[in-house]
């Protein structure tokens, strides 16, 4: 990593109230929370945004396009969160499945689609047309939930970005299934 996080036992204030978050979702606080807390109010600005951008979609198709933009930016930090987060709807052998092509991982021909959208604008987001849209609506996605799939790929490209050019590696839970580990982490 290449900036130097507050320690844990030295935090206080809104860092504190930023790693005592961590500590309730994973039980501990992670290195990419360490390194997003040196801003805590970019912190919470990310955190709005998503609770801004996750209503519309649900929480499993939120979960599905963060999972195909991290894969596609090759993001550890990313894949490791929100791959231990999938776990609350998804069983460990489809988030295998999942992590290794998700498009042989028995999700709707419209979660495909939103992922696929994803994968593109992670990876080449100036070739958007308006037939990706259109791929979209075709499964019945509305405008607000178009916007919606956009800005949930989009900010995962900032996070994941960020952490990426300041050399972040989150630690691999030990709660984490070998297999699944590994399905995530081949993208990385």
């Amino acid at each position: 990593m290449i900036l130097s996080p507050v320690p844990v036992e030295a935090a206080t204030g809104e860092v504190a109230e930023i790693y005592a978050g961590d500590v309730d979702l994973f039980g501990h606080v992670t290195e990419h929370t360490k390194v997003m807390a040196l801003n805590p109010e970019a912190h919470h600005a990310f955190e709005a945004l998503v609770h801004a951008i996750q209503p519309s979609l649900g929480s499993r198709a939120y979960r599905l396009i963060t999972l195909a933009a991290a894969g596609a930016l090759a993001s550890q930090p990313c894949l490791l969160a929100h791959g231990g987060f999938a776990r609350r709807q998804f069983d460990d052998e489809q988030l295998e499945r999942i992590g290794r092509d998700f498009h042989d991982a028995g999700l709707t021909e419209a979660e495909v689609a939103m992922m696929d959208y994803a994968v593109k604008i992670s990876t080449d987001a100036a070739a958007m047309t308006d037939d990706d849209v259109a791929v979209l609506r075709g499964h019945g996605f509305d405008d607000r939930q178009i916007l919606d799939i956009t800005l949930a790929a989009a900010a995962r490209n900032y996070y994941s970005r960020a952490l990426s050019a300041l050399g972040v590696v989150d630690e691999v839970p030990a709660s984490l299934p070998t297999g699944v580990r590994d399905a995530l982490l081949s993208k990385a």
